[in-house]
């Protein structure tokens, strides 16, 4: 199994400790983790930020061929606070390295030398014109099985145009439920349940797979005209940093190890329930989910 990400690889901010992040990022490490082959397309700035960043993703087992690093640029930083119910927000700082991925007509070319089961990509990473251009390059130049496209909305960063363009380019779609509402507003002018919202995604986009997170509460997958409910897990929450990451990452390993999208959504969402049980959106895998992880290999 192999997995392309694009977008964005800096650190998170939290309290006086750094961890390395950014959504694609963490879907990648994830997806490592789980003994996926996995590259990562972004840029880092040429500092110590930077250096220990391509040091921890190469202990990670992520691929860095496609990891630029600029002269120009520093390595992005998020400062991120967390409420006491492990609810983050974010100062996304602008103007940093992965805010300038240019993916030249060579990297495409080493990009089409492997094969792909999936390529994955968020909102966030398309706010600017140059890693706009980057992104539909591969698109359109790349074949995939499936193209999954996390819309993770942060803050004003992101445009109607951008997002339905995102949508139809997609096979498989994950959304937050708050951003289910705010997106059936926003691109469909009108309030709808879960299910309708996502029927109609699957309807006017073409997308096969749409899976709605809900936190604690669980998810819901939509797949082959039906509606399907998992129930959350509970846990003692430390921080939702990367959990919804890890989320997309369990669902499409399981999903491409020939798992149905309900099997592996449940799969998912003991993934991030325990994510969300530690610190930091990239924490060791103990010895239960580590065994939770070969069972879906069988």
């Amino acid at each position: 199994m192999r997995a392309l990400s694009f977008g964005e690889l800096l650190w998170d901010i939290i309290g006086n400790k750094e961890y390395l992040g950014g959504a694609p990022f963490n879907l990648t490490a994830h997806l490592a983790g789980m003994g996926t082959e996995v590259s990562i397309i972004s840029a880092l700035g040429r500092d110590d930020l930077g250096k220990d960043a391509l040091f921890d993703a190469e202990d990670l087992n992520v691929d860095t061929e496609f990891i630029q690093v600029h002269d120009r640029y520093p390595t992005g930083t998020v400062d991120v606070k967390v409420d006491n119910k492990g609810i983050p927000s974010y100062a996304i700082n602008e103007n940093t390295a992965w805010d300038n991925i240019d993916v030249n007509d060579n990297a495409i070319l080493r990009i089409k030398e492997k094969s792909w089961n999936v390529f994955c990509f968020g909102t966030l990473a398309q706010r600017t014109e140059t890693n706009r251009k980057s992104l539909w390059k591969i698109i359109e130049n790349i074949s995939f099985d499936h193209i999954f496209y996390d819309v993770n909305l942060r803050q004003n960063y992101f445009e109607k145009e951008h997002i339905e363009k995102s949508l139809k380019a997609s096979s498989i779609v994950k959304l937050n439920s708050e951003e289910a509402v705010f997106l059936s507003q926003y691109i469909f002018n009108g309030t709808m349940t879960e299910k309708e919202f996502a029927a109609r995604l699957s309807v006017e986009y073409g997308i096969e797979i749409v899976c709605i997170t809900r936190g604690e509460n669980g998810s819901a997958v939509f797949y082959e005209n039906e509606f399907r409910e998992i129930p959350g897990i509970p846990v003692k929450t430390a921080d939702t940093v990367g959990a919804g990451d890890s989320y997309g990452a369990a669902f499409l390993f399981a999903f491409l190890s020939g798992k149905s999208p309900s099997e592996a959504a449940a799969f998912a969402g003991k993934i991030a329930s325990y994510v969300a049980s530690q610190n930091g959106a990239i924490p060791e895998y103990s010895e239960e989910i580590i065994k939770t992880i070969e069972n879906i290999k069988i």
